[in-house]
C-alpha cells in the first residue's frame, strides 16, 4: 500500500517485529531521505541497526519510485489533454507582436515535447522491470547458457595448449605497448576543437542512465559481506537490485593476474589485457597486424558473458563470494560485470575509498548527483578522509622512480614524442628536487648516501620553494600522469626487462652490450627459476618472493599520488620532510588537515547524505569540522540518536577514583609508571577477577604502557595472583594471529564455565586502538566486564597532531572556553573508549560491567562525551568499597 509521503510512512516490512527504537529510528531516517538532509545517525551496536537502515531507506525509495511513477503517469495525461484541446483559446491571449499561429506552434511544441519524453521515460522503466522480472524467473535460459560456457571453457582450454606450443617471436614492434602515445596538452586541444569540432564519443547511446539509487558504503569487506546478508534476510531480498563493488584484488577470477599479488600488478596486468582486446578487434576488422608475440586477453572479459553475469547480479542479491562463485561458473568477470551493473541498480554496496575519493568514484562510474549516500561505521570519518588523502614517499622509492623513468626514456628516445619527452623530464626534474628536500641525489644508492635526522613541517608552497620545483606547473602534469598512462607503462616496462640491463634500483646505463645480452640474461632467469628446487622454509619463500614483487613492481604509482596529493590549495595541507639516517629509510609525506574540502562534493551532490555509526559521539565537533567547514547550513543537518535495547539494569559502568588501599588512580603521564599505581591497578583487577564470572576484558592506553605494566607484575608476583583465578591472553602484535587468540580465549571461558575449578574464566589484555577494540564483539560471557586503565590521549609530541592541533585552532571557532585543539585531543581519546567499551553489548539479552580507571573520567566534561545509554548509567565512586559492592552484586 501506498503511504504519502509528506507525513513519513505508518508502518515499515520487518523481517519480525521491531523495537521500538528501530521504529523510531526508519521514522528519522525517512523524513531525512525525504527532505534531502545530512543526518547524523547513532545506533548503539546490538540494536539491528543494519537492519532499521535497510528497511527505512528501502521504504523511502520504493515510495519514491511510486511516486515518481504516478507523477509522470499525471502530467502524461494532462499533456495529452492539452494536445487534443483545440488551440483556439490560445489566439486570444497571444500578443500583437507574433501571429496567432506561430505563438500555437511554439505552445503545441513544447507540449508535444513533454509528453514523448514522458512516454520515452515510461516505456525504459516498463523495459527496465520486464527484463528484471524476466531474470527472475528464466532459470531454463540460465541452464542454457550455463551449458554454453561449459562448451566455450572447453574450446578456450584447447586454445591456450596449441597457443603454447607456438614460440614467441621478438620483433623491433614488440615494446609497442610500453610506449607513451601521442600527448596533447589541454591548451592544444581547444584550439584544435575550434577548428575541427571537438569527435565526440560513439559509446554514448551505450552509455545508461542512472536510476535513483542508494549507496552504502563501511570500511571492510567483512562489514559489508554482513550488511548484504542482512539484506537478504530483509523482506526487500526478493524485489531489490543490489550489486557489491569491490577492487580488482577482490573481484578478479583469473587466475593468472590473481597470482601477482599486489593490487597494483593486478591492475595493471588487467588494464594491459584489456587493452590487447581492443587491439584485437581492430585487427580483425581486416587492419593487417604487425608482426610481433600474441598478447594475451582475458577470457573472462566477453561482452555476452558480462551482460549474463549482470544481470544476474541485478536479479538475485549476492555477496561477493556468491560473485566470484557465479563469475567462475558463468565465465564472466566479475569486477566488470558489477560496474555495468551501477546504472540500473537500487543499492550499490561499496568500500569508502570508492566513495569518497573522486579519482576512484570516477574511474568506477559512481555517480552521486541527486542519489542517497549512506556512510556507516563513521565514527572515524575525518580520519578516513586525511588518510585516503594523505601520501607518502620514501627515499628508496624516489630513486627508484627515477632510475627508472630515465632508463624508460633512454630506451625508446628515438621512438616518444617531443611532447612526451618534455613531461618525462619535467617528471624526473620533480622527483630529483624531492629528494634533494630529504638531503641525497638521485643516481646513487639511496643506502649509502646518509642525511641529518629531523623532521620538518612545510606548507605546501614552503615545500615547493624549498625543492626549487615552484616553477613546474604540477596540475598539468597531474593531467599528463592521467591522460598518458605513464606509471602503468612504465609498470609494464620494468616487469619485462627486470633483470636484463634494466635496473630496478640505481643507475646502471643500459647500453648497446647490455641490450645485446639480455634474452640471453632472461633465458638464463628462467632455466634459473625452473631449476631452483633447493628446500627453502616455505614461510622464508613467500617473504623473499614478496620483497621482490615489491622491488619490482614501479613506485610511480606512488609518486603520481604524491603529485597529485600537492595540487591541493596550500592551507588544507603540510609536507613532513622527516629524515632519518639514510637517504633510503627518510621521507616525505603530504598530511591533509581540512577533510571537509573532499567531503563538500559529496555533501554537494548527493540529494541526501546520512552518517551512521554505533558510537557518533561526541556529534558538535564532527558537524564542525566536517559538515559546517564543508559549506553545509545548520538546518539541512539532523540528529538522531537513541538508546540501548537492553534494560537499564543490565549495564553496571563505574568510574574508579581510588583502588583498594586508598591511592588516587591518576594515569598522567607523570605518574603511571610509578610502582604504587602499577601495583594498585593489579590489586583492582584482582579483585574483579574475584568476583565477576567468565571473562574479562582490561585495555591498556598503548602497547609500550601494557608491556612496562605486565613486567612489573610478573616481577611482583602479582600476574601469578591473577593467573590462579583465571587464564591470561595477550593482544598478539601480529593481525593474523588475532583469530587464534580469540578462539582461545572463548574455548577457555567455555571450559570454566563447565568445570567448577580454581580458574573461573579468562583475562584478556588488550589495548586501545589496537586490533581488539574495533570489529570484535566481546559479547556475553566473553565480556562481562570490561576494564579501562588510564585515558588513551593519543601522542601529544607528534609533529602530525601538533599540525592537526594549529591548524583547528587557527580555523573552527572556540566554544566553552576550550580551543579547537584541546577538544579533538578529548574527543579523540574518548571516541576510542566509547569504541572499546561498546564492544561488551552486543545483544538485547546481553549484560556487562564497565570499570573506567582514572580520576579524570569523574569530570563533567568527559562524562558528557560517553554514549547517552552509558552515560545515563555511569556511576563515580571516590573510593573503592562501594563500588566494589555494587560490582559483587551483579
Amino acid at each position: 500500500r501506498f503511504t504519502s509521503m509528506e507525513n513519513g510512512r505508518a508502518q515499515f516490512p520487518f523481517p519480525y517485529q521491531p523495537y521500538n527504537i528501530q521504529e523510531q529510528f526508519m521514522q528519522a531516517l525517512y523524513s531525512a531521505l525525504d527532505q534531502g538532509k545530512v543526518g547524523i545517525f547513532e545506533s548503539p551496536t546490538g540494536t539491528g541497526k543494519s537492519l532499521s537502515l535497510i528497511c527505512g531507506a528501502l521504504s523511502w525509495l520504493t515510495d519514491y519510485e511510486e511516486k515518481r511513477r504516478q507523477e509522470a503517469a499525471a502530467l502524461l495525461q494532462e499533456g495529452e489533454a492539452a494536445l487534443s484541446t483545440s488551440s483556439a483559446q490560445f489566439s486570444t491571449t497571444s500578443s500583437p507582436a507574433e501571429p496567432d499561429w506561430i505563438m500555437d506552434f511554439v505552445q503545441k511544441k513544447a507540449e508535444r515535447d513533454l509528453v514523448s519524453k514522458l512516454k520515452e521515460e515510461e516505456l525504459k522503466r516498463k523495459k527496465r522491470e520486464e527484463r528484471l522480472e524476466m531474470i527472475r524467473n528464466n532459470v531454463q535460459l540460465k541452464y542454457a547458457m550455463k551449458r554454453k560456457s561449459c562448451e566455450d571453457d572447453e574450446a578456450f582450454k584447447l586454445l591456450q595448449l596449441s597457443k603454447e606450443e607456438q614460440t614467441e617471436t621478438q620483433g623491433d614492434q614488440e615494446d609497442e605497448e610500453l610506449i607513451v602515445g601521442e600527448y596533447e596538452s589541454d591548451d592544444e586541444l581547444k584550439t584544435r576543437s575550434r577548428f575541427c569540432g571537438a569527435e565526440d564519443d560513439t559509446d554514448d547511446e551505450l552509455v545508461e542512465e542512472h536510476v535513483t539509487k542508494i549507496y552504502y558504503c563501511s570500511r571492510t569487506h567483512s562489514q559489508l559481506a554482513q550488511f548484504v546478508h542482512e539484506v537478504q534476510k530483509s523482506p526487500f531480498s526478493k524485489d531489490i537490485s543490489l550489486v557489491t563493488l569491490g577492487s580488482r584484488q577482490n573481484l578478479c577470477i583469473n587466475e593468472e593476474v590473481r597470482h601477482l599479488g599486489s593490487i597494483q600488478r593486478i591492475n595493471d596486468r588487467c588494464m594491459e589485457m584489456q587493452k590487447n582486446k581492443h587491439e584485437k578487434q581492430h585487427h580483425e576488422e581486416g587492419v593487417k597486424r604487425k608482426r610481433g608475440p600474441a598478447k594475451s586477453v582475458c577470457p573472462y572479459n566477453k561482452a555476452s558473458a558480462l551482460q549474463q553475469m549482470r544481470d544476474d547480479v541485478l536479479g538475485t542479491v549476492h555477496d561477493i563470494e556468491q560473485m566470484l562463485k557465479l563469475g567462475r561458473e558463468t565465465h564472466a568477470c566479475p569486477y566488470y560485470s558489477t560496474r555495468l551493473a551501477i546504472p540500473p541498480a537500487q543499492l550499490v554496496v561499496l568500500p569508502y575509498q570508492m566513495l569518497l575519493h573522486e579519482a576512484t568514484r570516477r574511474a568506477a562510474g559512481v555517480q552521486l548527483k541527486g542519489q542517497v549516500v549512506i556512510i556507516d561505521e563513521a565514527h572515524n570519518l575525518s580520519d578516513t578522509l586525511s588518510c585516503i588523502h594523505s601520501a607518502e614517499l620514501t627515499g628508496a622509492q624516489l630513486c627508484r622512480a627515477h632510475s627508472q623513468l630515465t632508463q624508460y626514456a633512454d630506451r625508446y628516445k628515438s621512438r616518444l614524442k617531443a611532447k612526451n619527452l618534455m613531461y618525462i623530464k619535467q617528471i624526473l626534474f620533480v622527483i630529483e628536487g624531492l629528494v634533494r628536500v630529504l638531503g641525497g641525489k638521485v643516481g646513487q644508492n639511496p643506502q649509502s648516501q646518509t642525511t641529518q635526522t629531523g623532521t620538518e613541517m612545510l606548507t605546501i608552497n614552503n615545500f615547493l620553494f624549498k625543492a626549487q620545483i615552484d616553477n613546474i606547473n604540477l596540475f598539468k602534469l597531474q593531467r599528463y600522469f592521467e591522460k598518458s598512462m605513464i606509471s602503468r607503462k612504465l609498470g609494464g616496462f620494468v616487469e619485462k626487462y627486470a633483470g636484463s640491463g634494466v635496473s630496478l634500483h640505481t643507475q646502471i646505463n643500459s647500453n648497446k652490450e647490455n641490450r645485446r645480452t639480455e634474452g640471453l640474461n632472461r633465458y638464463l632467469q628462467t632455466l634459473q627459476s625452473n631449476q631452483s628446487t633447493a628446500p627453502v622454509s616455505s614461510a622464508d619463500q613467500q617473504g623473499s618472493v614478496e620483497a621482490e614483487k615489491v622491488l619490482s613492481a614501479s613506485p610511480m604509482m606512488q609518486v603520481e599520488g604524491f603529485f597529485m596529493a600537492l595540487t591541493n590549495s596550500n592551507t588544507d595541507g603540510r609536507v613532513v620532510v622527516h629524515r632519518q639516517g639514510t637517504l633510503s629509510e627518510s621521507s616525505v609525506k603530504f598530511l591533509l588537515l581540512n577533510p571537509a574540502v573532499h567531503f563538500a562534493q559529496v555533501l554537494k551532490q548527493c540529494r541526501a547524505v546520512i552518517i551512521a555509526g554505533g558510537t557518533m559521539q561526541p556529534v558538535s565537533d564532527f558537524k564542525q569540522e566536517l559538515l559546517f567547514s564543508a559549506g553545509v547550513e545548520a538546518e539541512r543537518i539532523t540528529e538522531f540518536s537513541c538508546g540501548h535495547v537492553i534494560p537499564p539494569e543490565n549495564i553496571l559502568p563505574l568510574v574508579l577514583c581510588s583502588g583498594p588501599s586508598g591511592q588516587e588512580l591518576d594515569f598522567t603521564f607523570q605518574n603511571r609508571d610509578s610502582p604504587r599505581m602499577m601495583d594498585e591497578t593489579g590489586r583492582i583487577l584482582s579483585n574483579i577477577c574475584n568476583v565477576v564470572p567468565g571473562g574479562v576484558v582490561c585495555f591498556f592506553p598503548s602497547y609500550e604502557y601494557s608491556r612496562r605494566i605486565i613486567s612489573h607484575w610478573e616481577a611482583s608476583g602479582a600476574l601469578n595472583r591473577l593467573a590462579n583465578k583465571k587464564k591470561i591472553f595477550q593482544e598478539p602484535k601480529k593481525a593474523n594471529q588475532v583469530e587464534q587468540v580469540l578462539s582461545e580465549f572463548s574455548r577457555c571461558i567455555q571450559r570454566c564455565a563447565l568445570d567448577s575449578g580454581g580458574v573461573t574464566g579468562a583475562l584478556l589484555f588488550s589495548v586501545v586502538g589496537g586490533k581488539m577494540s574495533e570489529g570484535i564483539n566481546f559479547s556475553d560471557d566473553l565480556g562481562r566486564c570490561v576494564v579501562m586503565v588510564g585515558m588513551p590521549y593519543p601522542n601529544i609530541k607528534s609533529p602530525e597532531l601538533q599540525e592537526k592541533m594549529s591548524y583547528l585552532d587557527k580555523h573552527l571557532p572556540h566554544s566553552g572556553g576550550r580551543s579547537p585543539g584541546q577538544a579533538l585531543i578529548e574527543n579523540l581519546c574518548m571516541k576510542a573508549v566509547n569504541q572499546s567499551i561498546g564492544r561488551a553489548i552486543r545483544h538485547r539479552g546481553d549484560y556487562s560491567s564497565m570499570v573506567l580507571c582514572d580520576r579524570r573520567y569523574s569530570r563533567p566534561a568527559t562524562l558528557s562525551k560517553l554514549p547517552t545509554w552509558i552515560k545515563d548509567r555511569t556511576s563515580t565512586h571516590t573510593t573503592f568499597g562501594p563500588a566494589f559492592a555494587a560490582l559483587r552484586k551483579v
